[in-house]
C-alpha cells in the first residue's frame, strides 16, 4: 500500500485572457482581466473539482488568477492573496506583441536560461533567479501554513518555476514543464519530498 502524502497541491494556470489569444506579453506589471473562454475554463475547472474539499486556496496578486477561481469563492472558499505566486516581470515586454525581433528575442532569452545562464533577464524585469527568490519564501514560509489540501492558482513561467524549485530540479529544466491555459498539475508531498502525479492535466475542460 503507497504511503497517503503529507500535502496534497492543486497547481492551476490562469484561464485565457485576451492577452493569451493575441499572442501579447503579460507578466507581472499586466494585469489583464479573463475573456469569455477563459471565464468558461474557470466554471468548466469549478464543475469538475468542486467536490474536492480544500483546506485552502490561494491566488497571485493578479485579477487573473482571481477570476479563476472566483466559482470556489461563491461556494464559500476564501482567496488568500500572494504576491509571491505572480508571474514573473517581462520587463519592458510586457503588453508587446505581434513582432518576429520580439520571438526572437524571447527565443534567446529561454535558451540562454535552459544552458544556465539564469541571471539574463529583459531589461527593466526579473530573472529566474529573482523569482525563485519569492517563490523560495513563499515554499518554504508560507505553504506549510495553509494545510494539507491546497488550491493555487498562478501564471505560466511562474508555475515552470515553482514546479523546479517544489522538485529540486535546477531552474534550467523549467521548459520540461508545459502548460496550457487551465490546466493542472498534482504534486503529494511523501516524507517532505514532492512528486508529481497529475502532469499538465486539461480533462477538465473537455467535459465542459
Amino acid at each position: 500500500m503507497s504511503k497517503q502524502p503529507d500535502k496534497e497541491i492543486f497547481l492551476v494556470r490562469h484561464g485565457q485572457t485576451d492577452y493569451n489569444l493575441k499572442g501579447i506579453i503579460q507578466g507581472r506589471g499586466i494585469n489583464s482581466e479573463l475573456n469569455e473562454k477563459g471565464r468558461a475554463q474557470a466554471q468548466a475547472f469549478f464543475n469538475h473539482y468542486q467536490h474536492e474539499v480544500f483546506d485552502h486556496i490561494l491566488v497571485s496578486a493578479l485579477t487573473r488568477t482571481h477570476q479563476t477561481l472566483e466559482p470556489f469563492a461563491k461556494a464559500g472558499y476564501l482567496l488568500n492573496q500572494h504576491p509571491e505566486l505572480d508571474e514573473i516581470d517581462w520587463g519592458v515586454h510586457e503588453g508587446q506583441g505581434g513582432d518576429p525581433k520580439l520571438a526572437e528575442e524571447y527565443q534567446y532569452l529561454t535558451s540562454r536560461w535552459r544552458d544556465g545562464y539564469l541571471e539574463d533577464r529583459i531589461a527593466g524585469g526579473e530573472s529566474p533567479l529573482d523569482l525563485q527568490i519569492r517563490q523560495r519564501l513563499f515554499i518554504d514560509e508560507i505553504l506549510p501554513n495553509y494545510g494539507k489540501r491546497v488550491l493555487i492558482c498562478s501564471h505560466g513561467r511562474a508555475i515552470r518555476s515553482m514546479l523546479c524549485n517544489m522538485l529540486n530540479l535546477p531552474l534550467s529544466q523549467m521548459d520540461d514543464f508545459p502548460h496550457t491555459n487551465c490546466s493542472l498539475y498534482k504534486l503529494h508531498m511523501v516524507d517532505g519530498k514532492f512528486e508529481i502525479v497529475m502532469f499538465n492535466n486539461t480533462e477538465h475542460l473537455k467535459l465542459s
